[in-house]
């Protein structure tokens, strides 16, 4: 049988190409699926502890039986719809290629409020000058521009996956915090120094669900989302972030502590 596979960031560097078509066994897994690739770009096999799986665009375990078509994203380390009525418009996910700035925040609280909501709570996240921790693989290429400035991120994205990831993350808010109102805007391609690369709004009838809404979202984007960031300077790039969660982190009361209803 043949499987398609789509290489992203760092592996798509290191093999040189997008995609890669490999001829199966019937019966073969996800794993099978792998070393048939590592076969044919031995360059990617010190990476395996890194990555993770996704098949038809789910993530996927390395046992996972593959069938004849499938496609199969192998996950490099990571860092909407308009409705007739304003009160029946929940969500705003979305990948863009255009800058925005911080009116962001504004725009899409408008868009998105009702006049029960009493908290609207926004994050902002920037590009700084300052390195993150480098992708498993990519610690030399980090010491080889050590001490000097970021100039720009570059972001790329499997981005039917990710929209599909960030409708997870959603819904994961609105059973753990009653938040039903948020939007998840993440650049694509390149962000230079200081300008923004991600926003998050979350508006709620009281601050306490608003303010746990809005960090769950950014941080499980982080973590989930098949987006993946490299740092770029004067004479070069670094691939930054760590192995993709594929679920929530475990355990936890999924509610907040206390009644996050309570009048503020």
């Amino acid at each position: 049988m043949r499987v398609r596979i789509r290489l992203f960031a760092i592996q798509r560097e290191q093999a040189g190409t997008r995609e890669v078509a490999v001829e199966l066994a019937p019966g073969s897994t996800v794993e099978d699926a792998w070393q048939a690739l590592v076969d044919r770009h031995p360059i990617l096999a010190p990476g395996r502890a890194s990555v993770r799986f996704a098949r038809n665009g789910d993530y996927a375990d390395p046992a996972t039986g593959l069938a004849e078509g499938d496609e199969l994203a192998v996950i490099p380390p990571v860092s909407g719809g308009d409705a007739a009525d304003r009160s029946e418009r929940r969500r705003i996910l979305e990948l863009r290629e255009v800058p925005f700035g911080p009116a962001i925040l504004d725009e899409l609280g408008e868009l998105l409020a009702t006049p029960e909501d009493g908290a609207v709570v926004g994050f902002l996240g920037r590009t700084r000058a300052t390195p993150g921790t480098p992708a498993p693989g990519q610690e030399a290429a980090a010491a080889r521009h050590a001490g000097r400035a970021v100039e720009a991120l570059e972001y790329e994205a499997h981005e039917p996956m990710a929209i599909g990831m960030l409708e997870r993350i959603a819904d994961e808010i609105a059973e753990r915090f009653g938040v039903v109102r948020l939007a998840i805007v993440h650049r694509t391609g390149e962000v230079p120094l200081g300008e923004a690369s991600v926003a998050v709004v979350a508006l709620a009838p009281h601050r306490a669900a608003a303010f746990a809404a809005a960090r769950y979202a950014i941080d499980e984007t982080k973590a989930r989302a098949p987006i993946w960031k490299a740092e770029r300077f004067v004479d070069g790039h670094v691939w930054v972030g760590e192995p993709a969660r594929s679920e929530p982190l475990p355990g936890g009361d999924p509610t907040l502590p206390g009644d996050p209803r309570a009048s503020d």
